[in-house]
Protein backbone atom coordinates (compact mmCIF):
# COMPACT_ATOMS: atom_id res chain seq x y z
CA UNK A 1 0.00 0.00 0.00
CA UNK A 2 1.43 3.04 -0.57
CA UNK A 3 0.18 6.65 1.36
CA UNK A 4 0.41 9.51 -1.19
CA UNK A 5 -0.89 13.43 -0.54
CA UNK A 6 -3.71 13.94 -1.44
CA UNK A 7 -3.46 15.73 -5.13
CA UNK A 8 -1.07 12.80 -6.14
CA UNK A 9 -3.86 10.40 -4.69
CA UNK A 10 -6.24 12.29 -7.26
CA UNK A 11 -4.06 11.65 -9.89
CA UNK A 12 -3.36 8.26 -9.33
CA UNK A 13 -7.16 7.92 -8.83
CA UNK A 14 -8.14 9.03 -12.15
CA UNK A 15 -4.97 6.62 -13.75
CA UNK A 16 -6.77 3.62 -12.26
CA UNK A 17 -10.15 4.56 -13.39
CA UNK A 18 -9.02 4.80 -16.95
CA UNK A 19 -6.97 1.78 -16.31
CA UNK A 20 -10.06 -0.19 -15.08
CA UNK A 21 -12.49 1.53 -18.13
CA UNK A 22 -13.28 -1.48 -19.77
CA UNK A 23 -12.97 -4.32 -18.04
CA UNK A 24 -12.23 -4.66 -13.96
CA UNK A 25 -13.43 -2.76 -10.45
CA UNK A 26 -12.24 -0.19 -8.34
CA UNK A 27 -12.62 -1.09 -5.12
CA UNK A 28 -13.17 2.66 -2.51
CA UNK A 29 -13.33 2.95 1.48
CA UNK A 30 -13.22 5.32 3.61
CA UNK A 31 -12.97 5.74 7.14
CA UNK A 32 -11.71 7.48 9.95
CA UNK A 33 -8.38 7.41 10.92
CA UNK A 34 -7.23 8.35 14.49
CA UNK A 35 -3.27 8.45 13.56
CA UNK A 36 -2.57 4.95 15.18
CA UNK A 37 -0.49 2.89 13.97
CA UNK A 38 -0.43 0.13 16.44
CA UNK A 39 -3.62 -1.60 17.42
CA UNK A 40 -5.23 -0.89 20.70
CA UNK A 41 -4.30 -3.79 23.14
CA UNK A 42 -7.60 -5.75 24.61
CA UNK A 43 -6.17 -6.14 28.37
CA UNK A 44 -4.04 -4.31 30.89
CA UNK A 45 -3.03 -0.34 30.76
CA UNK A 46 -4.64 1.00 27.85
CA UNK A 47 -2.96 4.13 26.87
CA UNK A 48 -4.99 7.74 26.07
CA UNK A 49 -4.60 8.71 23.11
CA UNK A 50 -6.42 11.89 21.95
CA UNK A 51 -5.79 12.81 18.52
CA UNK A 52 -5.28 16.72 17.19
CA UNK A 53 -8.08 16.32 14.56
CA UNK A 54 -9.96 14.07 13.04
CA UNK A 55 -8.84 12.58 9.42
CA UNK A 56 -10.26 10.11 7.02
CA UNK A 57 -8.31 7.03 5.30
CA UNK A 58 -8.98 6.88 1.48
CA UNK A 59 -8.15 3.64 0.24
CA UNK A 60 -8.51 2.75 -3.72
CA UNK A 61 -7.43 -0.63 -5.43
CA UNK A 62 -8.32 -2.58 -8.62
CA UNK A 63 -7.19 -5.89 -6.84
CA UNK A 64 -3.74 -5.10 -8.23
CA UNK A 65 -2.65 -1.85 -7.11
CA UNK A 66 -3.36 -0.42 -3.82
CA UNK A 67 -3.10 3.34 -3.03
CA UNK A 68 -4.11 5.48 -0.10
CA UNK A 69 -3.75 9.03 1.19
CA UNK A 70 -5.04 10.94 4.70
CA UNK A 71 -7.16 14.04 4.63
CA UNK A 72 -6.90 16.02 7.61
CA UNK A 73 -10.55 17.74 8.96
CA UNK A 74 -8.60 21.32 7.12
CA UNK A 75 -8.34 20.24 3.92
CA UNK A 76 -11.58 18.08 4.15
CA UNK A 77 -13.44 20.64 1.51
CA UNK A 78 -10.98 20.97 -1.00
CA UNK A 79 -10.40 17.46 -1.37
CA UNK A 80 -13.98 16.62 -1.34
CA UNK A 81 -14.69 19.03 -4.17
CA UNK A 82 -12.31 17.66 -6.22
CA UNK A 83 -12.92 13.87 -4.96
CA UNK A 84 -16.48 14.64 -6.28
CA UNK A 85 -15.98 15.98 -9.56
CA UNK A 86 -13.20 13.06 -10.24
CA UNK A 87 -15.80 10.50 -9.72
CA UNK A 88 -18.94 12.51 -11.70
CA UNK A 89 -15.77 12.41 -14.22
CA UNK A 90 -15.35 8.58 -14.44
CA UNK A 91 -18.60 7.05 -13.21
CA UNK A 92 -20.33 7.18 -16.86
CA UNK A 93 -19.60 3.15 -17.16
CA UNK A 94 -22.01 2.01 -14.91
CA UNK A 95 -24.46 -0.17 -16.08
CA UNK A 96 -28.23 1.06 -16.87
CA UNK A 97 -31.56 -0.62 -14.24
CA UNK A 98 -33.37 -2.77 -16.47
CA UNK A 99 -37.19 -1.23 -16.05
CA UNK A 100 -38.76 -3.90 -17.85
CA UNK A 101 -38.82 -6.29 -15.41
CA UNK A 102 -40.26 -4.53 -12.99
CA UNK A 103 -43.06 -4.14 -14.79
CA UNK A 104 -43.45 -7.48 -15.55
CA UNK A 105 -43.79 -8.96 -11.87
CA UNK A 106 -46.40 -6.60 -10.96
CA UNK A 107 -48.25 -7.26 -13.96
CA UNK A 108 -47.80 -11.07 -13.18
CA UNK A 109 -48.96 -11.18 -9.59
CA UNK A 110 -52.22 -9.23 -10.19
Amino acid sequence: MVLLENDSFLTELTRLFQRCRTTGSVYITLKKYDGRTKPVPRKGNAETFDPVDNKCLLRATDGKKMISTVVSSKEVIKFQMAYSNLLRAHMDGLKKKDKKSKTKKTKATQ
